[in-house]
């Protein structure tokens, strides 16, 4: 029998159980599509704890020095040359950026708080989220701004406001205490709260100013694609001999450990809830073979191969399996295409922000290889559970079959 016979009759025979058939059918849509939508909400989520990584102030390559993070100050900085910049070609690069950051305290008149105290060239901080921030009054203007800018939520537990002024004090780089008076140039607006009560910015040569210093602490470095991440590390490995070369991933752990559980976590979720669907495709199976034991023994004495029976009954589980793909692929696709404006989860936004989330709104992110990976393991899984029960019936006494 040829294989255009097989696929005709496999077809008419689904036909013939449309209740049961459909409702496998259903099932296996709704199953895929929450597979394929999951596999986007985690994707999404993954991606955007490595995008708020790289943009709260590490990019994707970070020079320090040798101990800085364990103990961060101003003497644990490097000198750079003024005129110095990444030997990294145009196409690879979005930008890089020279800072100082240092532990220190701030004073208003009514509280005092632990800060940190970062020094800034505005001009190349489109790399982090400074470019995205909203801020109440004015930016800084250039490196050499004395201004200060705070955060939101510090200012309103400093209880003060852009225009007034804060004292900050630090450690320098002689070991002593400085103190400064810094004019409020305006409050900033982040997607993280802890970011607003942490982070406190000026110019800065104001910040090497304060230490008596012209050394910076950290170059950070983005990438316009994270896969030119080896390269680069290792061409600034080269060039800064002597000093620690990390990426995001080490500098920012449990995202980096999330990025990597994600694909377990796709599999196991794929292989829990298809494992749970492959039974009822077998139940449902072994129920129509048995139900046609007699049609099963006539085509069987009537020269039907064994082969061609067998092939039959896969074709049936394997055509109820594609389009239940199908259909479930389209739904998922669907379903995230609706949802591409995000997912809203403020209410749980503490929560998120200690996974490393800056956002609340979550946006799906589908990747092919994910949809391949669905498509092609669920049609192998449909056609290793129906190939058990198909041997059963091959196995029928054609006889005794026509006798059931």
């Amino acid at each position: 029998m040829s294989l255009v016979k097989v696929g005709q009759l496999a077809w008419r025979n689904l036909w013939r159980q449309r209740r049961r058939n459909v409702t496998m059918l259903v099932a296996l849509s709704f199953a895929v599509m929450g597979v394929v939508f999951l596999n986007a909400f985690l994707r999404g989520m993954t991606a955007q704890m490595a995008d708020s990584a790289v943009n709260n102030m590490q990019g994707h390559v970070k020079v320090l020095q040798p101990g800085y993070l364990d103990d961060p100050g101003i003497d644990k900085s490097f000198v750079l040359e003024s005129e110095w910049s990444p030997e990294i070609p145009a196409g690879q690069m979005q930008g890089w950026a020279r800072r100082v950051r240092v532990p220190a305290v701030i004073m208003s008149e009514r509280e005092t708080r632990g800060i940190e105290l970062i020094g800034i060239d505005p001009a190349q901080e489109s790399i982090s989220f400074v470019a995205d921030w909203t801020i109440e009054g004015e930016g800084l203007q250039g490196p050499d701004d004395r201004r200060i800018l705070v955060g939101k939520s510090l200012a309103e537990q400093l209880e003060t406001v852009a225009g007034r002024r804060l004292v900050i004090i630090t450690q320098g780089a002689d070991g002593r205490s400085r103190e400064a008076g810094y004019r409020i140039a305006g409050t900033y607006q982040s997607e993280a709260s802890a970011v607003e009560k942490l982070y406190v910015f000026t110019g800065i040569e104001a910040a090497q100013a304060l230490l008596a210093s012209d050394a910076v602490t950290e170059v950070s470095v983005r990438l316009t694609d994270a896969k030119h991440q080896p390269t680069v590390l290792e061409s600034l490995i080269a060039t800064f001999i002597g000093l620690n070369v990390f990426t995001w991933q080490t500098l920012e752990p449990m995202a980096a450990a999330m990025m990597q559980m994600s694909d377990a976590m796709i599999y196991i979720l794929f292989i829990i809830i298809m494992t749970a669907l492959v039974f009822g495709l077998v139940n449902t199976v072994v129920t129509a073979i048995m139900e046609r034991y007699r049609e099963i023994g006539m085509l069987r004495a009537l020269g039907m191969r064994a082969g061609a029976v067998l092939l039959q009954i896969v074709a049936e589980s394997t055509l109820i399996m594609l389009l239940g793909v199908a259909i479930g692929t389209a739904a998922g696709g669907g379903l995230c295409l609706w949802l591409s404006d995000g997912i809203d989860l403020s209410a749980f936004a503490e929560g998120l922000e200690g996974f490393g989330m800056a956002s609340s709104v979550l946006v799906p992110m589908i990747l092919p290889a994910d949809v391949v990976f669905v498509v092609v393991a669920s049609v192998v899984m449909g056609i290793v559970a129906s190939f058990f029960p198909a041997l059963r019936a091959v196995r029928l006494n054609p006889l005794e079959a026509m006798r059931h």
